[in-house]
């Protein structure tokens, strides 16, 4: 049967004034997106640098000088005491000090001359992401430093040819060449918290009803389980795409983080992703049998959406099973959406499928939650 407008305008109505009379609650959801951007912008990159280092320098001659050096340039690593041995370097590190100890060895000169000398790093294994990024700039520089080297000693026996590498490569980074974090997380943080405050502004919204007994004056209406879902969607509408102004701002003016798409297409495919939201938020409020089990499938649910979603882990690495289960959440296609539109600046042609993904989701959540919600009193 055909929606009533009559009808449905007079839910959206109810719903509106219920909505603006709660002003504690509209005011945390105003101001909470730009907490959470401002928090998880800041605390969000995981590429470290800086890393305090305690170095064992046994050497000390030219050579270990210019080595440590060379981690300092980097901005890797920074040496911030120098220590005897491996074992003080070891302690320093239990202590929680510093997060990678180098020891250097005797004659470490000497050995270079004679053709290799090896430095030992000792890294804190206790935090992932202090392995990652110290691990692969350690690496990553002392194969420079030592190729420098070898391309020295080869132009002072009169090798000159050597004094260029027989391959060389020109490497060229699209859309983000300062490699900036901020860049890549931006776009997938407006997906993530678009989602969290669709959900947090309907999931509460069938449930209370029943809690505060005006459930009985819904059903004594001659509205459809459609109608009343969809009454419920319209008013939060327009609230989130305020947060969505403030969100876009905020990455634009604050964090310096270009938009390179069309604003016209984003908006569009935003409004697609609130609608998904709101109707995931529905169907979890009409399946909860109270406002305390519909907080905690709602907090589930974000927490899989920040995990499964490829916000900050990749899910080409993920098992088949739990890419599936991120299938599941809409952030999924509008984090790959927000990124190709802000990032890389591509349009509809590109990005079709997440799109169509998106547009299929979002009719079916919004149909499942009007299937499932009970017209009557549990």
């Amino acid at each position: 049967m055909a929606v009533s407008t009559q009808r449905l305008s007079a839910i959206v109505k109810k719903e509106t004034i219920q909505m603006l009379r709660d002003w504690p609650t509209l005011l945390m959801i105003i101001l909470m997106p730009v907490i959470e951007l401002l928090l998880f912008a800041y605390v969000g990159d995981l590429t470290l640098d800086h890393l305090p280092t305690a170095v064992a320098d046994m050497s000390r001659d030219s050579s270990s000088r210019a080595f440590i050096s060379a981690l300092e340039v980097s901005g890797f690593f920074d040496v911030v005491e120098y220590v005897n041995g491996e074992n003080e370097a070891i302690r320093a590190i239990d202590e929680g000090r510093v997060n990678v100890g180098l020891v250097i060895p005797p004659d470490f000169a000497g050995r270079i001359a004679r053709g290799t000398a090896q430095a030992l790093v000792i890294i804190d294994g206790s935090d992932a992401f202090v392995v990652q990024s110290g691990y692969s700039a350690a690496v990553a520089i002392a194969q420079v430093h030592g190729m420098q080297l070898m391309l020295q000693t080869a132009e002072r026996m009169g090798m000159s040819r050597l004094g260029q590498l027989p391959i060389n490569t020109s490497t060229r980074i699209l859309y983000n060449p300062n490699i900036d974090q901020i860049v890549f997380l931006i776009p997938g943080l407006a997906a993530m918290l678009l989602q969290l405050i669709g959900v947090n502004a309907t999931v509460m919204a069938v449930v209370r009803e029943r809690e505060l007994g005006t459930m009985e004056q819904m059903l004594v209406t001659p509205a459809r389980p459609l109608e009343l879902i969809l009454g419920k969607i319209v008013p939060p509408i327009a609230l989130i795409a305020v947060d969505l102004i403030i969100i876009i701002l905020l990455g634009v003016y604050w964090f310096k983080v270009p938009i390179r798409g069309s604003l016209g297409l984003f908006s569009w495919l935003a409004l697609l992703f609130i609608i998904s939201g709101l109707g995931m938020g529905l169907a979890l409020s009409t399946i909860s049998k109270n406002q305390k089990q519909a907080q905690q499938i709602s907090a589930v649910v974000m927490m899989l959406s920040i995990l499964l979603t490829g916000l900050i882990y990749p899910r080409a690495t993920m098992p088949p099973l739990v890419r599936a289960i991120g299938n599941l959440i809409p952030a999924t296609y509008f984090v790959r959406i927000a990124r190709g539109i802000m990032t890389k600046g591509i349009g509809l042609a590109f990005m079709w499928e997440d799109v169509l993904a998106l547009a299929i989701y979002g009719t079916i959540i919004v149909t499942l939650s009007a299937a499932t919600f009970k017209k009557r009193l549990d």
